[in-house]
């Protein structure tokens, strides 16, 4: 059974239908946002930490501007000015960036700065020389950097789940997730700050092994590779301490939220334009699947977002608020391109922010 399959097409026939009755008869209120989504996947997880550094966020935007510059006929004067940008705010703005760092991280921070403004003369020369994949090679480096940065930021954990969920393992924080497919290896980050929840039940299942040797399966349309049926007549996770079935709650966090929205769909609950933290905006967005008629029915069976333009116009992706996003693809897009039903994950491993992960309490 693919929790899937249904839900997906009746899903974005609906909300297709609803958007096309939007445009063409609703005032001018209901028009659906305009701008440019962001498809890259680690510029999401990157806007998605809990900080709150505005010069921090102006280096990320002048180094990600360089892309947007690139593909619009090369503009190099316009990079030139992008990476001054980012030299002046790495020499101007240092002090107010440490003042958000935690104390204990102070000193990887600064070496950071260094880093960075050393990256930033050498890119700086690079694009004098108007090499192109050099130029986006440094740049993606660089933003690693600025993430690493932006880490050093996160004191703590934001919030409080609810204390319904104690009984469900969470991750508070992030974690990777090194996976190995019959056609190649997928690096994926989980994002427990804006779905603790559907994130720590993914980490607890990675840590049991329960992947391992799963067979991928497609919904109807090719937008999406869905995994995560366990073999037998069961659809998800049956916990062996209580021989139940796990059931994860849908889980969304709200730009401008302190904490998720459980239970229920966005567009159930009214907020229809509310975009999420994490949206269906870049390929290789993970999100857990569930039943149609349920939302809090999601256990084990999770899908891999293809990303298809169509499906996702600026600013108004038709899947979200629908389904919980925990997680993108950062490496291995190519490898997840070429994966079919009938192809298998040889296993998948936590590499990175174990520590993060929180057993449920009556564990």
């Amino acid at each position: 059974m693919s929790f899937c399959n249904v839900s997906f097409k009746r899903s974005v026939v609906a909300l297709i239908c609803v958007i096309v009755l939007l445009i063409g008869f609703a005032a001018p209120v209901y028009a659906l946002p305009q701008g440019n989504a962001i498809k890259d996947p680690k510029a999401l997880l990157r806007y998605a930490l809990p900080i709150d550094n505005p010069d921090v966020r102006q280096l990320q935007s002048s180094l990600e501007d360089i892309s947007a510059q690139l593909r619009a006929n090369r503009r190099w004067g316009a990079v030139t000015s992008d990476l001054n940008r980012a030299d002046r705010i790495l020499m101007l703005k240092r002090d107010k960036i440490l003042a958000s760092v935690v104390d204990d991280r102070k000193s990887e921070a600064e070496q950071l700065i260094e880093q960075l403004k050393t990256g930033v003369a050498e890119l700086t020369e690079v694009a004098a020389a108007k090499d192109k994949s050099t130029t986006l090679e440094k740049r993606s480096a660089l933003l690693d950097k600025v993430s690493d940065l932006e880490a050093t930021m996160v004191s703590k954990f934001p919030y409080e789940v609810p204390e319904e969920y104690s009984n469900l393992p969470q991750l508070k924080g992030r974690a990777t997730i090194a996976a190995k497919t019959s056609k190649g290896d997928l690096t994926i980050v989980v994002d427990g700050f804006s779905a603790p929840v559907t994130a720590g039940n993914f980490v607890d299942l990675v840590q049991r092994g329960f992947y391992n040797g799963l067979p991928f399966t497609r919904a109807e349309d090719s937008y999406v590779l869905q995994i995560g049926d366990p073999p037998g007549k069961e659809v998800g996770f049956i916990d062996p301490k209580t021989g139940k079935y796990r059931s994860i709650p849908l889980e969304i966090l709200v730009k401008g939220d302190t904490v998720p929205t459980y239970g229920i769909t966005l567009e159930d609950a009214g907020r229809y334009l509310d975009p999420p933290v994490l949206p269906f905006s870049a390929y290789g967005a993970l999100a857990l699947a569930r039943p149609d008629v349920d939302a809090n029915g999601g256990s084990s069976q999770f899908f891999f977002f293809l990303f298809e333009p169509e499906l996702t116009p600026a600013g108004a992706n038709l899947l979200d608020g629908r389904y919980s996003i925990f997680g993108f693809v950062t490496e291995g897009a190519e490898v997840l391109g070429q994966l079919k039903a009938g192809d298998t994950i040889g296993s998948m491993k936590v590499v990175d922010g174990l520590e993060n992960f929180v057993e449920p309490k009556d564990a």
